[in-house]
């Protein structure tokens, strides 16, 4: 553990920003994972109603520094292309 005052508030702070950024991935995967779930199911609409609802979380996600812009950008892409997939 650190001795200094504002080593002692950083590493309090760290673990703070650290549990915070966990609960936003989490709920990021999880928003992504509806969406796999109608695509196995094989459920278009659903799916697409998963996506409407996953595409804003991985945006604002993005904003955040959670994930890169490019990360976003390819799971938004792979899943409209499975979506399409869908018969």
């Amino acid at each position: 553990m650190a001795n200094i005052k504002s080593a002692i508030k950083r590493a309090k702070q760290n673990e703070k920003n650290r549990k915070h950024n966990a609960s936003l991935r989490s709920k990021m995967r999880t928003f992504v994972k509806n969406v796999v779930k109608s695509i196995i199911n094989k459920d278009k609409a659903g799916a697409s109603e998963a996506y409407k609802k996953a595409v804003p979380v991985l945006d604002s996600m993005t904003n955040k520094g959670i994930i890169s812009k490019n990360k976003a950008a390819r799971h938004k892409s792979r899943l409209n292309k499975q979506i399409k997939e869908l018969a």
